[in-house]
């Protein structure tokens, strides 16, 4: 039997590396990914895909808005069934962990908290924990393909020479399947027609935004996003005079663009744009001016935006998904 034990600290050693390691790349990749801000009544539900970002947008994780009842017989995209162990993150697997290691030990006659005691009980514990979160990460993606409703493409505004959106006014289709236009959280919207100076106040946005966040300029922020959009720039921008550094993201020049969606609530109307849109992005010590992340070679990337306006008044930046 020393060989089996010797066998199992091993494997538990592994699991424990393996454990530490998804937790910081699951960190990492959450900086990295995801989109903020609010859509409305479809903060919580994915923008249909276009020409520009055909495959489907990150969720938004970060948001003031909070989901609503939900229609029976639907689950929203990012919603999850209640329950103390169906929770995200660590905390969640760390149930899911021990209820693991009370099955196991179930399973070998030790009793319910026989998995945890015993030689290597707590090195057995972290390996009962992988092994639960990532067959529950699994169960859970299956799942949400199974649930996840079919969308219509956006037959919005045809590209203009490949450089920016077409000026040309389209009503958008109604958003989710079926066509029926209603949304799974919130209350009813209809479809809303732009025209090209909307496209163009879009595309005035995307450099005007980045310029007024690179220059730490709070007040211009203001006239050009939501209250809340400001928020979580005013926090990267405490965040990075804490660190001593300044990010810089300058010449913007959209390279193509398409409308996803543009709808009406109330008083208030929305419009998502997908955006494929060069820029240099760089973090520079505050103090020398040496850069420390990123270069200042342009680059690209795809990210749906989201703007919304009262009737009558100017569009603001409203939520940023990745594309």
């Amino acid at each position: 039997m020393p060989g089996l034990w010797k066998f199992r600290y091993i494997l538990s050693g592994l699991a424990a590396v393996a454990l530490l390691t998804a937790t910081v790349i699951d960190a990492d990749a959450a900086r990295r990914s995801g989109g903020f801000g609010s859509r409305g009544s479809k903060t919580y539900q994915a923008p249909p895909p276009t020409q520009t970002a055909p495959n489907a947008a990150s969720p938004i994780n970060r948001s003031v808005t909070q989901p609503q009842a939900q229609r029976p017989g639907t689950v929203g995209q990012t919603g999850a069934a209640g329950g103390f162990f169906n929770r995200p993150g660590f905390m969640g697997g760390l149930m899911a962990g021990f209820l693991g290691a009370g099955l196991l030990g179930l399973l070998f006659g030790n009793g319910l908290l026989g998995g945890l005691s015993g030689l290597a009980g707590f090195l057995g514990l972290l390996i009962q924990v992988v092994l639960v979160v990532v067959v529950a990460r699994l169960l859970w993606a299956w799942w949400q393909r199974r649930q996840q409703p079919g969308y219509a493409t956006a037959s919005g505004p045809s590209l203009r020479d490949n450089a920016g959106y077409a000026r040309q006014s389209t009503p958008q289709p109604a958003y989710g399947g079926g066509g029926s236009g209603a949304p799974m959280f919130g209350g009813a919207t209809e479809n809303l027609e732009l025209t090209g100076d909307d496209f163009d106040a879009f595309e005035k946005r995307l450099s005007d935004v980045q310029a007024a966040y690179s220059a730490e300029d709070i007040g211009k922020l203001r006239a050009l996003a939501t209250p809340e959009i400001v928020s979580y720039f005013a926090e990267e921008l405490n965040e990075n005079a804490s660190r001593g550094v300044v990010n810089t993201v300058g010449e913007v020049k959209l390279l193509q663009g398409d409308l996803a969606e543009a709808w009406r609530e109330d008083d208030k109307e929305y419009a998502t744009v997908a955006m494929r849109y060069s820029s240099v992005d760089y973090t520079t010590q505050r103090a020398t001016g040496q850069v420390v992340e990123g270069d200042k070679q342009p680059f690209e990337r795809t990210e749906l935006w989201t703007f919304m306006r009262s009737r009558g008044g100017d569009w603001l930046l409203s939520a940023i998904q990745q594309a």
